[in-house]
Formats: C-alpha cells, sequence, structure tokens
C-alpha cells in the first residue's frame, strides 16, 4: 500500500471490509505489542497508536470483525483494556478507500497535452474523484493508468472538477509546479470557463443577465445546494453570467459563464432563477428529449499556460445526447 492510499484510507470513513475480504483480497497480518504507556488504553486507541496509517475507525471495525487478536484470543470490542506487554495481531484487510489510488485503463478524450499540463474532454456519467460509492471506476483512476506520473500528484494532478453527469472540457496538471500555478490563477479567477444548459421554460427578460447570489447548503436539505442570505446561513458569494442563444416552445439553451467556482452552481442558480437543468432533478428538473443526465457541457476553458503564459483556449461540441435533445427540441447548435 503506497502513501497515497495510506492518506486515503486514514482520512475516510472505512465501509465495505467484509465484502473485501468474502472477495479474497489480499490482507496483510501485522504483529503488535502493547508499550508501558499503552497499559490501560482501550484495544481501538492502542491500535491506532501501533497502526498509525489506518484510521481508528477502520480499526474499529477490524476488531468487530475478529480480524484482531490479544494473546492469542480474537477479541470483537473494540473498548476492550489492554495491559503492558500484551501482544496481538491485526489483519489489515484491504478497503474500497485503500484501493481507490489504482490505475485503470480508460478511453480518456485529451483535447492538448504537453509535458506540463493536459486538457480533457469528459464523458457525463464519468465521476471525477474516488469517493463514497465511486471508489473506482473515476477520472483520477483513468489519468493514474495513462501516466504513472499523476501518481506523485495531489489528486493526480486535478486542480477543478465537473459533476458525475456534466460532459466537457477539464484541465489537469501533470507537474507539481503547473498545478500549483493552475490553483492559483483558479483562485484569482484568471481561468474561464464556459458552459451551455439546456434549462426548463422559455427564458424571459434580458438576454444577458449577471447572477450574484450566493451558495451554501440548502438549510432544508443538506444533500443539495441553494441560494442563500448570508447573514442568516453559512455559503459564498457566487457569480455566473448567463446569456440566452436560442428558446424553444417550453424550453431555452443558454451559455453560462463561471467566475466562482461553488458546488453546482450554474445548477443552483438557474433554478432559483427558475429555469431547471433539464433532467436534474436534484434542482426540480424533469427529464425531456431523451436526455437521461443533467444538462449541462462545458464547452469552452482557456487559461494562460503555467509556465510559458501563453494563451491557450479551446472549445468542445456537446456530445451526441446533448445534440439529439437540442434537435428534438427545435434547437440549433449552429447558433453558437
Amino acid at each position: 500500500m503506497n502513501r497515497t492510499e495510506r492518506i486515503i484510507s486514514s482520512e475516510a470513513a472505512d465501509d465495505g471490509l467484509d465484502e473485501q475480504a468474502e472477495a479474497g483480497l489480499d490482507a496483510e497480518l501485522r504483529v503488535w505489542v502493547a508499550g508501558a504507556h499503552q497499559h490501560g488504553h482501550r484495544l481501538d486507541r492502542t491500535l491506532a497508536e501501533l497502526v498509525p496509517e489506518f484510521s481508528r475507525s477502520y480499526l474499529q471495525q477490524l476488531i468487530v470483525l475478529g480480524a484482531v487478536t490479544v494473546n492469542g484470543a480474537a477479541i470483537s470490542k473494540p473498548a476492550a483494556r489492554v495491559k503492558v506487554a500484551d501482544t496481538g495481531t491485526v489483519e489489515l484487510r484491504p478497503t474500497p478507500q485503500s484501493q481507490a489510488f489504482k490505475p485503470e485503463p480508460m478511453a480518456l478524450d485529451v483535447v492538448y497535452q504537453d509535458e506540463h499540463v493536459m486538457v480533457i474532454n469528459k464523458p457525463a456519467n464519468l465521476v471525477v474523484h474516488p469517493a463514497p460509492g465511486n471508489w473506482s471506476g473515476t477520472l483520477l483512476n483513468g489519468l493514474l493508468a495513462l501516466d504513472a506520473a499523476f501518481m506523485d500528484l495531489p489528486r493526480a494532478g486535478i486542480v477543478h472538477r465537473l459533476d458525475k453527469d456534466t460532459s466537457g472540457l477539464m484541465v489537469v496538471a501533470r507537474t507539481r509546479f503547473a498545478m500549483d500555478a493552475l490553483v492559483r490563477a483558479i483562485a484569482a479567477r484568471d481561468v474561464q470557463r464556459r458552459y451551455l444548459a439546456l434549462a426548463h421554460r422559455r427564458w424571459a427578460g434580458a438576454g444577458r443577465q449577471e447572477v450574484q447570489a450566493a451558495i451554501g447548503r440548502d438549510p432544508r436539505n443538506r444533500l443539495r445546494m441553494s441560494v442563500v442570505d448570508l447573514n442568516q446561513h453559512a455559503g459564498k458569494p457566487a457569480r455566473t453570467d448567463i446569456e440566452l442563444l436560442q428558446n424553444a416552445e417550453a424550453t431555452c439553451l443558454v451559455r453560462c459563464s463561471l467566475h466562482t467556482g461553488r458546488t453546482h452552481q450554474i445548477r443552483v442558480h438557474l433554478a432559483w432563477l427558475g429555469h431547471p437543468l433539464l433532467s436534474d432533478e436534484t434542482y426540480g428538473g424533469a427529464g425531456a428529449a431523451g436526455i437521461n443526465r443533467q444538462a449541462l457541457h462545458a464547452v469552452q476553458l482557456a487559461f494562460s499556460h503555467p509556465v510559458t503564459g501563453q494563451a491557450l483556449s479551446f472549445s468542445a461540441d456537446p456530445p451526441t445526447d446533448f445534440l439529439t435533445a437540442m434537435a428534438l427540441l427545435g434547437l440549433r447548435y449552429n447558433l453558437l
């Protein structure tokens, strides 16, 4: 288990230990001896001190599963007390988290690359980072298979993300210098990101609109975000510029430019305006025109090269499902 895998294991809550054991994944048997300063301590606390690369919650689960012995006997209570010179073993079974940072070959649409940066056209239904429910099959896993050098970078060089169902352009750093520079550029709002969105209802009012509305956790539903009053709820300022491209009978095609990068920012702002994205059930959107994911595509990306300073600009046509939905709705892509 490499350093990055250990970090993931220790920082996340560990689940699925039984499934991993049943799957027959390799386990490491670690021998431990309690020292004088551990006399009288709980077993889980003792193991956390003796096996520090794993989280205490993970070790507690191992104890309950019977993977820990004390003086030759299996102990299933994390609160059991140990004595000085007690000896035992702990069977360190792989978890989904500890397996997350593994290369997984996948077809990636690389739009541009040099020794410092890579621009990728991400398909819909691809998760960017490993997380609960998606510990494998992510863009990060694909990057590690594409180039082993990504293993030496935090988050495999990923400096921003797209939601699972959002398609389009992302920039990834290939060196630590480039990564730090891109993170600074994003924070300084020097990276331009534009999106196409298919939304419910005809657009009314000004064809160009600047939305400045803070975003935070929805106080009524912690699983989603919402526009919030910063005098009453926690949140951060957020700005999205929205431009109408074309109206249809009951939908509209808009282009959104991000000036901040809050979670679900475009989805939240459009829903707040009464124009939720097609198929975005989280924010009030309904399925339409056969598109089965939130109708959002990162169409343009522009930034200064982090090393040479050269101005770089990229565009990516929407994928087939997006274009098909547009055609069914009577919207024309050649207007862009």
